[in-house]
């Protein structure tokens, strides 16, 4: 009889395991799937800056120290090595591209640059909800590893921690390839 109880005790322990195990990796899964979310908006935002920056030469080409501010920031996105203060610097050299645009008056009539400054614009905003979705997965992950009882199993099976505090590798943003746009003056 205490044989069967021992194998009972077990059977019960190891689908309680196995049960979190389980929702331990959907909830991974779901942070795996922000943070790839997060580099896709990335990533069209490094591939739109080289578009963005050759609209801006064809109008205002003697803007050369604020279109390599531009330009050298992405590179950096490019390589991989982006911190948060990177991103930040991409940011502002962005910001300040576009506003040439009310330098220019050219460069702001011009449908080239409006359509690429809405959809910089539409990035920055799926960007954002990345983020925050990233953040609410990241929450959902660690409130589960850390509730009773995974909390007992979640270290043993290999589950760490997921912190939405710092830039994922995979938000750093590294870009494989570029499309080239040449503006041309007619």
């Amino acid at each position: 009889m205490a044989m069967w109880i021992v194998i009972g005790v077990i059977v019960v322990l190891a689908v309680l395991v196995v049960g979190i195990y389980n929702r331990l990796v959907g909830m991974r899964q779901n942070v795996n799937r922000g943070v790839a979310d997060i580099d896709a908006q990335l990533r069209q935002r490094h591939d739109l800056v080289p578009n963005l920056v050759e609209t801006v030469k064809g109008y205002a080409g003697h803007e050369q120290e604020t279109l390599e501010q531009v330009v050298a920031a992405r590179n950096k996105a490019a390589e991989g090595s982006m911190s948060s203060a990177d991103e930040q610097q991409l940011r502002i050299a962005l910001d300040r591209l576009l506003a040439l645009g009310e330098a220019y008056p050219d460069l702001k009539a011009s449908a080239n640059f409006q359509e690429l400054q809405r959809e910089l614009a539409h990035l920055e905003d799926k960007l954002a909800a990345a983020r925050r979705a990233l953040n609410a997965a990241v929450s959902h992950y660690n409130t589960g590893r850390e509730s009773f009882p995974a909390v007992l199993f979640a270290g043993m099976l290999g589950f760490e921690e997921a912190d939405f505090h710092r830039l994922d590798d995979s938000e750093k943003g590294t870009v494989d390839q570029v499309p080239q746009v040449a503006f041309k003056n007619d």
